[in-house]
């Protein structure tokens, strides 16, 4: 009994929108079943559970910092299509820009990666909410970028994180990251809108144990600054998808905004390193601009 009922739990997920006709032949026999279901959820409007979810949750970082949000997308794009790009700095940074961008308008579909999105009830919550499963490395990998473009020809709000990864830069600048966000900028012809953001990593530490909870209540007491900043966009006009170095100079100037629009966000905190203290946060990665100092010559 418990057995078939934990079964269900781990099974269970939302009923996705019918796949539209015109998109039906994109997912063929031997794709994954996720993928029909995500192609579908991706040209639908957004779900009503998750426009009600955003306007609840959006007063969870507030229950733990002090949320301020800087900078702003005009009302005539709230439309879409949006490609925004954020730097990634912890495991709460997620509930810190969802919360940003719905007070900025936006109803974001978050890429995830294979483990989040394969999480039971969760990871079934997130991919009805638009989630975009991300199976780096694997032979579906580019199912990600046909996704996205189906999302983005709805009018989507696609939110990515270019590092893939929590940053484990020691100074805490963004890295350089993946090619991955580059491509499906100039695959969709849109331009990116850096998201750049600060504090939240004060919340959660690293790893996971049962110091996530002790930094989790040293916040309540604290209440550190969340500060997340929406730059201008970054445009892409001189580019074009599939030459040769092109993908690399739209992921150097998505990292080179991003570290720009952190640099006021740290404003008072030491550039070589990060002032809060992680000991369980590795210091693996160098930063794309060290020290957020970025040469005037990349645009």
């Amino acid at each position: 009994m418990i057995g078939r009922l934990g079964a269900r739990i781990r099974d269970w997920r939302p009923a996705p929108p019918p796949l539209p006709p015109e998109l039906a032949g994109l997912a063929g026999p031997d794709d994954p079943d996720w993928f029909a279901r995500e192609l579908a959820i991706a040209a639908a409007p957004p779900w009503w559970f998750w426009c009600g979810l955003l306007r609840t949750l959006h007063r969870v970082p507030g229950m733990f910092g002090r949320l301020e949000v800087t900078g702003g997308i005009p009302e005539e794009w709230l439309d879409g299509p949006l490609l925004l790009a954020v730097n990634h700095i912890g495991d709460f940074d997620t509930f810190v820009v969802a919360a940003a961008l719905h007070r900025a308008g936006v109803t974001p579909r978050f890429m995830a990666t294979r483990g989040i999105m394969t999480a039971p009830v969760a990871g079934a919550l997130l991919e009805r909410s638009g989630g975009i499963r991300v199976d780096r490395g694997t032979d579906v990998a580019a199912h990600a970028l046909r996704v996205t473009r189906v999302a983005l020809a709805a009018g989507g709000h696609v939110v990515a994180y270019p590092e893939g990864r929590v940053g484990l830069t020691p100074d805490g600048w963004p890295e350089r990251g993946r090619t991955g966000l580059a491509r499906m900028a100039l695959a969709a012809d849109v331009p990116v809108i850096p998201v750049s953001q600060w504090g939240a990593h004060e919340v959660l530490q690293y790893a996971n144990d049962w110091g996530k909870l002790r930094t989790a209540l040293r916040a309540l007491w604290r209440q550190p600054a969340l500060r997340v900043h929406i730059g201008a966009p970054v445009y892409f006009e001189d580019l074009a998808p599939g030459r040769v170095g092109d993908a690399n100079r739209a992921r150097v100037r998505i990292a080179a905004a991003l570290t720009r629009g952190l640099a006021p966000l740290r404003a008072g905190e030491p550039a070589d390193r990060i002032a809060f203290a992680d000991p369980t946060r590795p210091t693996s990665a160098v930063a794309a601009f060290p020290g957020g100092v970025v040469p005037e010559d990349i645009p």
